[in-house]
């Protein structure tokens, strides 16, 4: 799960407008966000790696993939999400979102 996470969140700053073009437009700063999201994700899966850090981390985790919650409904919701993706696929990332936290949660 740690590499998991620590893959992830690199991958944002490699590839920043893949994220980018998936932040709701109600929030701001769509650049900064996803760069506060990858160095989360960098810094809670590191965290997983210690026991010292571990519960703390997988409590970040679900907290984090809580507040992912509204880019997966955004996603459900907007047409160009829509047009791009199956339905099918859109709708699958809602379920995995909680076996993410399930997930997490062995770790507390």
């Amino acid at each position: 799960m740690a590499g998991i996470y620590m893959l992830a969140g690199h991958i944002h700053f490699l590839k920043p407008r893949m994220y980018e073009g998936i932040i709701p437009p109600y929030l701001p700063s769509p650049r900064a966000l996803v760069y506060l999201s990858g160095l989360a994700e960098i810094g809670l899966g590191a965290g997983l790696l210690f026991e010292e850090t571990r519960s703390l981390s997988a409590w970040g985790i679900i907290l984090m993939l809580l507040a992912f919650l509204p880019v997966h409904i955004y996603m459900l919701r907007a047409d160009k999400f829509r047009r791009k993706f199956p339905a099918w696929a859109l709708w699958v990332r809602l379920p995995l979102q909680f076996l993410l936290i399930y997930w997490a949660y062995q770790f507390t």
